[in-house]
């Protein structure tokens, strides 16, 4: 056999030549662009993780606004019916309220329950009494009283002490003793004064200690609030 000519060896050369020329350009640009420095600040890429989602966390909800504090104040409110013959007292604390309502005679009625924050009030008493009120600016409340089957319709502005709403109760000389009195805005009071069950008007308090006296003994008559 004839050897292999001069123009073969020197093309299986050239051939082996350009082989291992594109073997160590694709070795450095590999070895480059993993060897390159990151910038300061910059963090590695993340490798995805088989499974599991890649895209970043959605933010934490923020807290709900609370609600509104109510706007009904802490306040006492005291007026006379529409047609003047009776007084009714309002006393509200904390969402709570009681009233009273009395004609200075014989009639009479404690009423309470609770107030709504848009200062609605339904508030009960004995015997079907019953007072619906709304609360006007935090100033006055209007409204109606339903006692012994009839409808008084009321005013009762906000009450600066001491005018309010009071109350005393005692035994004197075995009887049981419940009196209610209304002070009006410029100082005329109306109360009415029940022993054992019977009611008539009641007798004058000094409303700046609430001093009274009862068949002859000393009480004293304390503002009123829920």
């Amino acid at each position: 056999m004839k050897r292999p000519g001069p123009l073969l060896t020197l093309l299986a050369g050239l051939l082996l030549a350009v082989f291992m020329l594109s073997l160590n350009a694709t070795t450095g640009v590999r070895n480059a662009s993993s060897s390159r420095p990151r910038t300061p600040g910059t963090a590695p890429p993340a490798s995805a993780t088989p499974g599991k989602s890649t895209s970043p966390p959605s933010p934490s909800p923020s807290p709900s606004a609370s609600p509104s504090a109510s706007l009904v104040p802490n306040a006492d409110y005291a007026g006379r019916t529409d047609d003047d013959s009776s007084a009714v007292a309002v006393s509200l604390r904390d969402g709570r309220a009681i009233a009273y309502f009395c004609d200075g005679h014989d009639k009479e009625s404690w009423l309470k329950g609770d107030v709504r924050d848009d200062g609605t009030l339904r508030l009960n008493g004995k015997n079907g009494a019953g007072l619906d009120g709304t609360l006007r600016d935090g100033r006055r409340i209007r409204g109606t009283v339903e006692f012994g089957g009839r409808h008084y319709a009321f005013t009762a502005d906000k009450a600066v002490k001491p005018s309010g709403l009071y109350r005393a109760t005692a035994t004197v000389r075995g009887a049981e003793l419940d009196g209610g009195w209304i002070v009006l805005p410029g100082g005329r009071q109306v109360g009415v004064l029940d022993r054992d069950g019977e009611p008539s008007a009641a007798p004058v308090i000094d409303p700046e200690t609430g001093a009274v006296t009862v068949d002859g003994q000393k009480l004293t008559a304390r503002p009123v609030t829920p």
